[in-house]
């Protein structure tokens, strides 16, 4: 049964139907319904409040899977990659016209933000469904009752604190909903932020550290709750969570699975396989999302569709002009790199990475021997390391067939945007065998790692200008993959975020870590040293804002400033036939998706500023410290 029809549904201001709770058998992937559909029966005791999890836990899933993932939007409004899809209108390309509160918001072949915003808000429903149902529900101790309970919190946590960082001031719901609601009203971020440390606070406390593959584990609630006390200013907090979390989960520093004994592959492929996904033994792994190969429920991941160049578009051309490229390989070919389709997995470009990330990132003196490298020719490949493929080529005798592809000079911006770029192979290639074309096929993928854990850790010391702690920090995680280790003198915030862009592609959430930190240097008013000491602030976080509000402008916040300098398209004249690649410095975060707003018909949800309907906003509730807002001893 395919879970994306299961769940696939149409939600206007937020879902308020009555939760349905899932069971699961020993394949959790596959949730099978219990006997009741109410949920005070369905979650009742332990089992049912633990197939609501799975739930929860599955759902997190869907932002890193298919076609166009919503992880690709995340990594597109940052600096390392931008949309490489040329041959339509509509893809997040020109923001200002993209990034509108009632444009197509979540589409594949337009923008993943608005799915942000409402399975953001599912998540935070299943949650609350959990959380508000928990003391009439029968445990066979406290410990099973707090660890449900934790979970729970670490959840809503998630989806909360991506919620801020994508659009800022937003409702806050703590409490089930069991009618339709018309009334919600903004909240203070900060707010809402500080009650999600006290949850993840308890949740850190009573979650399991030891768990089965795909559930939530204390390591993953101390991750999330570094990065909220680390926004919140606490960077003592993190500091100490982060080092619990590493004492206990070692990064993996030897190939640990039996691609060791395949050639051409070395740790970083150990680490990112599928194997490594599935291996108990790796102790560097924290979270996952699981779709194991081949089971009931599963999902594919479409890395190399979505992230590997488009080498069978029909551009890429023999130096005589003659089609190059085939998905079928000559019959009779015997050499396996020759079937570019699984070797490299059938691309179309949709994820196209900047100049900064293939190249300025890997210096050739600090990354020369860098296992994640451009420079490592087992984990990287480059256009000119595939081959003419196509069966014409070797039928008619041409001299090309078999030999390295070569550059046109005459090759067009939009074709070099969709077709022309190295990527990570060791990253993204997912083996596919169910289908013809590989995409990429059924594997976990990591949620959280200890690499991370170390990154912000290096960044929390930065923050205390404890410099040899930060480069001591970074240095764990570069010397792992062959780097050369850093000083303190070499530590700013760009070397944070350029390691992060080594390690974390296709995992991390770049666009919210980077407005993650846009926030704390607004808050402290640290001086940038990478942009000559600049300052900022929250007044003006998102630019002045006013009707058709358009400020290209440095020195607002520090994700504009960060992705104007380092991304080679925005705001350089980058285009093609059907747009421009530009930003703006209220991008930094996103439209709330203007059907949230209309059909809120007795409250206000404010928009951010810099989009249409700014205007109508009004000053955000704050959160209150103790009770709830719409459950018990609400407003106290």
């Amino acid at each position: 049964m395919n879970s994306r029809k299961i769940y696939k549904k149409t939600l206007l201001v937020f879902v308020t139907l009555a939760f349905t709770a899932i069971s699961c058998s020993e394949d959790w992937l596959t949730p099978k319904p219990l006997s009741f559909y109410e949920p005070g029966i369905a979650l009742s005791n332990a089992e049912g409040m633990y197939s609501a999890l799975t739930t929860l836990e599955r759902n997190m899933r869907h932002e890193y899977f298919g076609d166009n993932a919503p992880i690709l939007t995340e990594i597109i409004q940052s600096e390392v990659a931008v949309e490489g899809t040329t041959d339509k209108a509509g893809p997040q390309m020109d923001m200002d016209v993209a990034l509108l509160p009632d444009a197509q918001l979540n589409h594949t072949d337009f923008t993943k933000v608005g799915w942000y915003w409402y399975e953001g808000y599912k998540g935070v429903k299943y949650a609350n469904t959990i959380i508000a149902r928990i003391d009439n529900a029968e445990f066979s101790s406290e410990e099973e009752r707090n660890a449900i309970l934790g979970s729970a919190y670490f959840h809503r946590a998630y989806r909360y604190f991506k919620l801020t960082h994508q659009f800022g001031d937003i409702p806050y719901l703590d409490w089930e909903i069991e009618t339709p609601k018309y009334d919600f009203y903004s909240y203070d971020r900060w707010g809402i932020l500080e009650r999600m440390r006290k949850d993840l606070e308890f949740a850190y406390q009573w979650v399991p550290e030891v768990v089965d593959r795909g559930r939530t584990s204390k390591a993953a609630c101390g991750v999330l709750l570094m990065k909220v006390c680390m926004v919140l200013g606490d960077f003592d907090r993190a500091i100490a969570v982060g080092k619990e979390i590493v004492a206990k989960h070692p990064l993996m520093r030897n190939r640990f699975t039996p691609n060791q004994g395949k050639p051409n592959t070395n740790l970083m492929f150990d680490l990112h396989s599928v194997e490594a996904k599935l291996d108990m033994s790796n102790t560097e792994g924290l979270m996952y999302v699981v779709s194991y190969p081949e089971e009931e429920g599963s999902d594919r991941i479409q890395t190399m569709r979505n992230a590997v160049p488009f080498w069978n578009s029909g551009n890429i051309k023999t130096p005589d002009g003659q089609t190059g490229t085939s998905i079928a390989p000559a019959a009779g070919e015997t050499d396996p790199e020759m079937d570019l389709n699984k070797s490299y997995g059938r691309g179309i470009g949709r994820l196209r990475p900047t100049w900064y990330f293939t190249n300025e990132i890997w210096r050739a003196d600090k990354e020369a021997n860098d296992l994640r490298g451009i420079r490592n020719r087992d984990s990287w490949r480059r256009m000119e390391d595939l081959r003419y493929n196509a069966p014409g080529l070797k039928t008619s005798g041409s001299p090309w067939y078999g030999k390295n592809f070569e550059k046109p000079a005459s090759m067009s911006v939009e074709d070099t945007i969709r077709t022309w770029f190295s990527w990570p192979h060791y990253k993204l290639f997912v083996p596919d065998p169910l289908q013809t074309q590989w995409a990429g096929g059924e594997t976990p993928w990591y949620i959280y790692r200890s690499a991370e854990v170390y990154l912000l850790l290096a960044e929390s010391y930065y923050w205390k200008d404890q410099l040899a702690l930060a480069a001591e920090a970074l240095n764990e995680v570069r010397t792992r993959a062959g780097a050369e280790p850093l000083t303190a003198g070499d530590v700013n915030i760009g070397e944070i975020l350029d390691e992060r862009a080594r390690e974390l592609y296709y995992e991390e959430n770049r666009h919210i870590e980077l407005v993650r930190i846009s926030y704390i240097y607004a808050r402290t008013g640290k001086p940038c040293e990478i942009f000559g000491g600049r300052t900022y602030t929250l007044q003006n976080l998102s630019g002045p804002g006013g009707t058709g509000s358009n400020v290209k402008q440095e020195g607002v916040n520090f994700w504009y400033d960060r992705v104007v300098a380092r991304s080679n398209f925005y705001n350089h004249g980058v285009k093609h036939k059907w747009a421009e690649y530009k930003v703006s410095v209220h991008h930094i975060l996103w439209p709330v998706p203007a059907n949230a707003i209309n059909t809120n018909i007795k409250g206000v949800i404010n928009q951010n500023i810099g989009y249409p309907g700014a205007e109508r906003n009004v000053e955000p509730l704050p959160v209150p410290e103790e009770g709830t807002v719409l459950g018990p001893q609400a407003g106290n």
